[in-house]
Formats: structure tokens, C-alpha cells, sequence
């Protein structure tokens, strides 16, 4: 670092200003705390029904027919213990991408925390990094800030000593040091906190969809509880005769049985414990996903904007060679400049060229020479330049140098166009004599005073091209097999970066990006500026190249208006503002920490070939979580259909409390949890909630359907008085029967493909079912008769008229439906 007379703080002053609450403490937002897990886990809506349903049970001194309360703790104690080793884990992960800063302190330049940094403080900002706190320059070496999360406002903005630096904005040229003006919530760090570094809120369509189901509940659960309880209380002689006999109590039971049935107590658990569980499973992969929301956005990725550097290449480059143009033969203006190159390189921060031709030229033997003045290369400007020996150099693209040069210098181009199509990195060295430099007005400028050219930094029209600097970048070894699984996926891939198209394209091409086809490339600067036009270029482009950061917002913002859902990746400082436009930004481990601040999945070994085992596990989740949401609304479906045929035939209700723990633990609960775990590579479509109530309707009406008439017509058959206790347990024995029937054809349906462990795992279940029967204990803590003679042949008589019911609803009428509309529009 340059030398800095001043000391900074001594460690009595930081300890001073850290009791004085001066310290620049932010709240970590990696994870969700302890208590936001344990609360997001217990105090649910239907953990409060559940709650309470159990009380009223208990109350009646039946406790076996509270055991779905139980059931309820346990899955939600699971949950809670889940999310906590979730969040151990990403905490430990988190600790790996955090960002530290450099201050002076006791005369010693130290790495510390940004929530170590105290007011006063005398602060680095270097290239790439997020400036942690307020401060103002005291000393610049080139800096340039992006301000645009504060102001909007993408172009860079120059600072000079005295200027204020807002924590928020990035540094993407030169550097300088400050003194911290303001620290925590008396800076800008606070409002970035919510704004962005904890990102903008991902849409979710599962939680939407859950959210839907829930307010449903909410109007229908009460009412349909105190009917029930109302009509149960009927069946029994009134409240006076129920209070007398004590049957007030079953019909306390036989109400909770209604209510139970109507909650899928285990989906919001369970989407909880899939995303947690999902986000614990990429962090074993040294993948951080810093918003669990955001697997859902993995799963429905179309478009993923691919950063070249960093994610194609792996960033090291070696340089290879110095190509000199016309007129710079002798051995004299070689060493030139090779020697002007040198200093060109080697800025405060170098980038990846930059390093490369540092450690290339330094291995020749080459030192630092004695530069007047310098302007530090910018993203946005795409060059830079030193005064050495009363010229000026710069070094920077080809084509945007010769667009600003006098002459005609196509040959020049033209030779760079071929270097770079051969897949290598080219910048151009160009010198303006001393002769040449004069400023607009005419006149010369003054030798020994450069500061016009730090200050206004321009490409005079009269430098003239000396040389072509010539690297090479290593490609990823896994780039190309990544690329070949996102294309079997469906994914569309860009590579969109600030180099040379030409160079860019012929790196496409041997990482097969199109496959067997030749990737159409394009310069960034011919793109279309209205968003809609942009959005039909697109389609026609694979590579683009020479973009500016605002430029991948936009491509961006276009992908989104043709209703694409966008992934883009990024390491640097100028992807920011994309990676916090996309739908899932995506950063490298070592990337700068301003596109680690905005990303929502971080890859914190850098290795490309993560990215599939992220989609792969978003989809995993949303594709299984439909099916599993599909298994639990049915419950929901013929539970409320029972309950209000109950209510409106004042008849008893045909189950207890313990026979829907002991069907729905069999049928939805137990293979919820491993269908929900199953691999899936299903990419997500939009529609959840309509494709979920779309399967769950057939097959929920046809069980409350079957359920109702064996309720209705076997007793009449039977001659049984469900007054008599004996018969109503024969009766709900049945029923429990028949629920438990349809809940194995619904686990049939949903766990398609059966040729397979799915087809086992329906059998397993409905196995247990059948067994749990036979065993002494079982039977008897569920309440659950083995039919025998006359009622085995109804109950089996009932099974198969169920049967027909079911292949009817699900099979019949949706065919009967697409028949019909078929013949509605031939016609």
C-alpha cells in the first residue's frame, strides 16, 4: 500500500468507540435466528386449530382420539431441529464469502470485519470492494465509485480528497483511504441492509398457492366446527340429553374428526423443511442459497446469463506474446513499449489482464518505470492510460481506442478481430507524442503539471497504435459438460461479457454452447436501446460482447418482458446491478463483495459445474412439493364434503379423530415425507395452485362420495340403530375402511410412475395399512374391526361401488370433459 503519514486510531481509541456504540454493527441476514425458526414453526395457523381441537378432545377424557396432536408436535419439532442444522450450516458457509476490509490502526495496515470498523476509523477502499460506512477522502489514487444502488444512476463517479464516500456504493477503479464519517444506523449501511443485501422479496407461486388454501380454511374450519358440533349434539337427543348421558363427548369427538380431516397439517411443515432441507443439501456442495424462497425461482429458470470470466473461463490468464504494429520495429521501441505496457498494468488493483501481463512482462526482467500521472482502467471507459516520459500511453479495446483515434486504422482492427476469433484476449497499446498532446482549444498542454488528463480523462485523436498485447484464458475443464446438461434441461444460455464478441464467441464454441452449431455473437454497442426491440435481438444472439453494466440490467429486463424466468452469474463489480435484476442472481466465492451482497445463491468454491446440482435440487423441491401438496388438499377435499353432508343429513360422523391419524400417517403423511425427498428434474411451470386443486377435486369427491353413501345406504342394508354404540363402531370401522381404500388409489395416483420404488412404496404402505389390523394393539388404540359375515359382505360390497366412484371422478368425467370440448371447438 502507498505510504500514509497519518497512524489512524491506537487500540485504546476503537475500544473507546466501541463501548460508545460506534462500531459499524449490522444485523447478519444470512439465515433467519432461533427464534424466528422456532416461531415460524409452532405459532401457524393450523398448529393453532390442531392445538385446540386437541384441548377439546382431552377434554372429553378420550385421549387416543388426540393422538393427531401429537403427530403435529413431532412434525413440527423435525421442522424446527431441520431449519436449525439448515441454518448452522449456511451460517458456517456465510462466514467463508464474508467480506473484510483493510484500516490503519497504530500505524499498521490491518484486514478486519466490516463490523469491526469504528467511527473515525482511517478506511481502504480498494477496487471491487463495497464501501462498508460513510467516509470522507482524505488521499485518491484514481478512485471511482458506482453509486447507482444509492442514486440510480449507473455512470461512475470520480471522488477527490474531501468528497464523502456513502457506504453502498462499489469501487470499480483506483482506490484511496478515508476517514469514517458515520457507522451502523447513523449511515446508508442500514437502508442498504433491506434494500440491497437483503434483495428484493422473490415471488413465490408455492407459497401463494399455500396462502390461498389457508384463507379458504380460515372462512371454512369455524363455522363448519360449531355445525358439526351442533348437528352431532342433535343425534343424540339435544344438549340436555347429551350433557345428562355424557354423549356430549362424543360429539365433541365426532366434530374434532371433521375439523382434523380439513387441515393438511403437514404441507406448510413441509415446504418449510424442503426448502431448508434443499438449502442444506447445496451447502454440503459449497453452494450458499442466502434466501430459502429462492429454490422455488431455481426450479423455474429458462434463461441463465452466463458471465464468461469467472464462470467459462476460470479468470486465469497467462500472457503470451506482444505483437508490434508498423514502425515499431527496432529492438529500442519494442523495449519501449513492453516497458509502457509494464506501467500501464501495473495499477493499485490490477484486473485479470492486467496480472497477466504484470507476471508475463516481470519473468522478462521488467520493472516499474517513473509514471507522471494515471488513469486507472474503468469497465465503463474500457481503457486506461499513464503519462511516462512526456508521453501518454494507453492500453485498453481495440475498437473503442480506434473509434476515438484520427486516421483510418481498419488493418489494425481487423488483425485484432483475427487474434480474438481464435479465442485469446487483445488490447491494443497506443502512444501520443509529446507533440501530439495538445488540448481542444489549441495550444500545448503543460509537461510537468498532468493533472487535465487525471482529471478529464480522454482519448486525445491524435494517438496512434503501437502494439497488440496478446493473452490467453484457461477454460473450466467442467464448463463444457455444464453446458450440455442446461441444454437437455431446456435452460436457455447467454454468455454475456465486456470482451472481445469475436473472443468470446470462439471460447463459446469450444465449450459447445449451441451444441453443433456456430454461437451467433454480437458487439453490445449495436444492440437495440427500446426493451422490446432488445427482447426479439436476443432471441437471435448467443454471445454478446463489449456489454456495459447498465447494458446486462437491460438484457435483463428484456428476457423478463418475454415472460422468461432469469438467472445471471457474475464475479465482478460491473454484474451488480444484473445479478439484483435477475429473478436468481448467482455469484462466485470469489467474487467482489458487492456481487456477493446482491446474489442469492453464492457458489463459494467458484466451480461452475455447482450450477446444475442447484437447479436440479430447485426443481427436486417444486416438482415434489406439487405432488405432495396434491395428496394432502385431497384430505382436505373429502373431509369438508363428509362434514357437510354430515351437517346437512344430522347423521353421526362416520369416523373418529384416531381413524384419519391412522389412514392420513399411512397414506399422506409418512410418503409425503419421501415422495417430497424424491429426485426430480421437472422444470416448474407457473400454475401451481390451479394444477394441485385441478388433481385433488376428482379424487377428493369421490372418497367423501363413497364415504357418505356407505354411510347413508349400509346401515339401512345392515339394519343397524347407530344409537346403538356397537353398530355405530361397526359403521365407522367400515368407513375407516373405505378411507383408507381411496387414500391408497390417491398415493397410487400421485406416486406415478408405479414401475418403479414408487410402485413398492404404495405397496409398503398400504401393506402396513392392512397388517396394523391384525395386530392386538394396533387395532385396538385406533379402533379398527376386522369386518366379518354379513357386515365383511357389505363392507365389501361398499368397497367395490367406492371403486367405481373413484375411477368415475378421476378417470371418467375429466375424459368425458375433454371429449366434449373437443366437439365444442371441431364444431
Amino acid at each position: 500500500m502507498p505510504p500514509i503519514e497519518d497512524d489512524g486510531l491506537t487500540a485504546r481509541e476503537v475500544r473507546d468507540r466501541v463501548s460508545q456504540g460506534k462500531a459499524n454493527v449490522t444485523k447478519d441476514k444470512s439465515s433467519r435466528s432461533i427464534g424466528q425458526i422456532i416461531r415460524a414453526n409452532v405459532f401457524t395457523l393450523f398448529n393453532a386449530i390442531i392445538a385446540v381441537a386437541m384441548v377439546m378432545v382431552l377434554l372429553t377424557g378420550q385421549w387416543r382420539d388426540s393422538v393427531f396432536g401429537f403427530v403435529i408436535i413431532i412434525n413440527t419439532g423435525i421442522g424446527i431441529i431441520t431449519e436449525l442444522k439448515a441454518k448452522r450450516t449456511l451460517d458456517r458457509l456465510s462466514i467463508l464469502v464474508a467480506s473484510t476490509y483493510l484500516v490503519r490502526r497504530d500505524g499498521r495496515n490491518v484486514e478486519i470485519a466490516h463490523n469491526r470498523i469504528v467511527q473515525d476509523d482511517l478506511l481502504w477502499i480498494r477496487a471491487g470492494e463495497q464501501v462498508p460506512a460513510d467516509l470522507e477522502i482524505t488521499r485518491t489514487w484514481g478512485l471511482e465509485l458506482d453509486e447507482s444502488m444509492l442514486t440510480g444512476e449507473s455512470r461512475t463517479v470520480r471522488k477527490q480528497v474531501g468528497d464523502t464516500a456513502y457506504s453502498g456504493a462499489t469501487a470499480v477503479s483506483g482506490m484511496a483511504i478515508g476517514r469514517v464519517s458515520a457507522v451502523g444506523e447513523r449511515s446508508y449501511a442500514a437502508r442498504l441492509a433491506a434494500e440491497a443485501k437483503v434483495y428484493k422479496k422473490t415471488r413465490s407461486d408455492l407459497n401463494e398457492g399455500i396462502n390461498t388454501i389457508l384463507k379458504f380454511m380460515t372462512f371454512l374450519v369455524v363455522p363448519l366446527c360449531v355445525l358439526l358440533i351442533w348437528t352431532q349434539i342433535n343425534t343424540v337427543g339435544g344438549w340436555d340429553a347429551a350433557i345428562a348421558t355424557g354423549q356430549w363427548r362424543q360429539a365433541v369427538v365426532s366434530a374434532v374428526a371433521g375439523v382434523v380431516g380439513m387441515i393438511p397439517e403437514g404441507l406448510v411443515l413441509l415446504t418449510s423443511l424442503n426448502f431448508a432441507v434443499a438449502a442444506m443439501r447445496l451447502a454440503r456442495k459449497n453452494t450458499l442459497v442466502q434466501e430459502l424462497e429462492s429454490v422455488e425461482t431455481l426450479a423455474r429458470v429458462d434463461a441463465l446469463n452466463l458471465d464468461k470470466t469467472g464462470t467459462i473461463t476460470s479468470g486465469g490468464i497467462a500472457f503470451d506474446r506482444l505483437d508490434t504494429l508498423a514502425g515499431v520495429a527496432s529492438p529500442a521501441a519494442r523495449h519501449e513499449a513492453e516497458q509502457a505496457l509494464y506501467d500501464l498494468a501495473n495499477e493499485e488493483q490490477p484486473n485479470g489482464t492486467g496480472k497477466a501481463i504484470l507476471a508475463g512482462l516481470g519473468e522478462r526482467g521488467m520493472t516499474a518505470g517513473e509514471v507522471a500521472a494515471r488513469v486507472p482502467f474503468s469497465s465503463a471507459r474500457k481503457w486506461s492510460a499513464v503519462a511516462l516520459d512526456g508521453a501518454i500511453w494507453y492500453m485498453g479495446a481495440p475498437e473503442v481506442l480506434i473509434s476515438a483515434m484520427d486516421g483510418d486504422h481498419a488493418d489494425v482492427l481487423e488483425r485484432a478481430n483475427a487474434i480474438a476469433a481464435e479465442g485469446s484476449r487483445v488490447v491494443l497499446l497506443a502512444k501520443a507524442a509529446p507533440d501530439d498532446i495538445a488540448p481542444a482549444g489549441g495550444g500545448c498542454h503543460p509537461q510537468d503539471d498532468w493533472g487535465w488528463l487525471v482529471d478529464d480523462p480522454t482519448i486525445l485523436p491524435d494517438v496512434a497504435p503501437v502494439a497488440l498485447a496478446v493473452c490467453s484464458e484457461h477454460i473450466r475443464d467442467d464448463a463444457e459438460r455444464t453446458l450440455v446438461w442446461f441444454r437437455e434441461q431446456g435452460v436457455r444460455c447467454r454468455i454475456i461479457s465486456g470482451d472481445n464478441p469475436r473472443t468470446v464467441a470462439a471460447i463459446a464454441g469450444k465449450v459447445r454452447l449451441t451444441g453443433d452449431e456456430t454461437p451467433r455473437y454480437m458487439d453490445a454497442r449495436e444492440l437495440p436501446t427500446g426493451l422490446d426491440e432488445l427482447a426479439d435481438t436476443l432471441e437471435h444472439v448467443d454471445v454478446l460482447g463489449r456489454v456495459l453494466p447498465d447494458q446486462k440490467k437491460a438484457i435483463v429486463q428484456a428476457l423478463h418482458r418475454r415472460n422468461h424466468t432469469v438467472a445471471m452469474t457474475g464475479d465482478g463489480v460491473n454484474d451488480t446491478l444484473a445479478l439484483k435484476e435477475a429473478d436468481l442472481g448467482i455469484a462466485m466465492g470469489n467474487a467482489a463483495p458487492a456481487a456477493k451482497a446482491v446474489a442469492q445463491v453464492v457458489l463459494v468454491d467458484s466451480k461452475f459445474s455447482h450450477l446444475p446440482d442447484v437447479v436440479a435440487r430447485g426443481r427436486q423441491v417444486m416438482a415434489n412439493m406439487e405432488r405432495v401438496a396434491s395428496l394432502f388438499l385431497v384430505k382436505t377435499v373429502y373431509s369438508a364434503i363428509i362434514s357437510l353432508g354430515v351437517v346437512l343429513t344430522a347423521m353421526p360422523y362416520p369416523y373418529l379423530p384416531r381413524h384419519i391419524t391412522y389412514v392420513g400417517a399411512l397414506t399422506i403423511g409418512m410418503p409425503a415425507f419421501i415422495l417430497a425427498l424424491a429426485p426430480n428434474t421437472r422444470r416448474y411451470i407457473p400454475g401451481f395452485l390451479r394444477r394441485v386443486v385441478a388433481f385433488a377435486l376428482p379424487g377428493g369427491i369421490a372418497t367423501g362420495l363413497s364415504v357418505l353413501l356407505s354411510a347413508w345406504i349400509v346401515p339401512r342394508v345392515m339394519g343397524w340403530d347407530l344409537s346403538r354404540p356397537a353398530d355405530l363402531d361397526s359403521l365407522r370401522a367400515t368407513s375407516a375402511i373405505i378411507l383408507f381404500l381411496m387414500g391408497v388409489f390417491v398415493l397410487s395416483r400421485v406416486a406415478r410412475p408405479l414401475n418403479s420404488w414408487r410402485g413398492g412404496l404404495v405397496i409398503f404402505f398400504a401393506a402396513c395399512g392392512v397388517i396394523g389390523m391384525f395386530i392386538p394393539f394396533v387395532a385396538g388404540f385406533f379402533a379398527l374391526i376386522i369386518p366379518t359375515g354379513a357386515t365383511l359382505v357389505a363392507t365389501g360390497a361398499a368397497l367395490a361401488i367406492a371403486s367405481v366412484i373413484f375411477a368415475v371422478c378421476v378417470w371418467g368425467v375429466p375424459k368425458i370433459g375433454r371429449i366434449i370440448t373437443h366437439e365444442t371447438k371441431t364444431r
